[in-house]
């Protein structure tokens, strides 16, 4: 049986990585990190969606982030450019830390398939989205484990319109209606953060009404 495990926040992009996961392996289960973000209600949102799906849903606490340095997830931090040039929603490590985690809980569930929705397409930048970080982490793992890790990226090189496109054709697009994006933890979002202005770009290119917005 073809096994995998989805990291899931919740969003846009993981919800649509989940749906591609669900047409490509036979087992499919979800994990979603609490590290502290002041938008958790997107835990919410990834427990409504395994549910709705019936997939097993773990939720990890990992919440060290805070006291890792100041950003603008895990702290009231202005969402703007940061002097390093990155905005200041990156979150060193993050991706890496979570993919990490991820392996070390797959290596326990007899899973080596592993499906995350960074994207360095549309991006803000962050370098732990690029696809030299993702195959280099692939790498590491499966040596550091001893395990053939396969990591899915199957957004990577997707604008967010073809994202939206995407998961219309695999036939869950009213699973968006159930997702959460905004950085400000808002529902109904607040159509202002840069999350919630690139999902807004994402549909109208793609020529789309998003089902979260009623």
């Amino acid at each position: 049986m073809k096994k995998a495990l989805v990291l899931h926040s919740g969003g846009q992009d993981s919800t649509t990585c989940l749906a591609w996961a669900m047409k490509k392996f036979n087992h499919v289960e979800t994990v979603s990190f609490d590290y502290g973000q002041r938008h958790n209600v997107e835990l919410q949102a990834a427990k409504r969606i395994a549910k709705k799906l019936g997939l097993k849903n773990t939720v990890l606490r990992t919440d060290i982030f805070s006291q890792l340095g100041k950003n603008a997830l895990t702290h009231n931090v202005k969402i703007t450019k940061g002097k390093n040039g990155l905005p200041t929603t990156f979150v060193p490590g993050r991706n890496i830390f979570f993919l990490t985690i991820a392996a070390a809980y797959a290596y326990s569930r007899g899973i080596t398939d592993i499906i995350t929705g960074v994207c360095q397409t549309d991006y803000s930048g962050y370098p732990d989205c690029r696809d030299a970080t993702i195959r280099s982490l692939e790498k590491t793992l499966s040596l550091g484990m001893d395990k053939p890790f396969n990591i899915h990226t199957p957004l990577m090189f997707l604008t967010k319109a073809q994202t939206v496109e995407m998961i219309e054709k695999l036939g869950y697009f009213d699973l968006l209606g159930l997702t959460h994006t905004c950085y400000e933890g808002k529902n109904p979002p607040c159509k202002k953060c840069p999350s919630c202005k690139l999902r807004a770009k994402g549909f109208k290119q793609a020529k789309k009404h998003d089902p979260l917005l009623k």
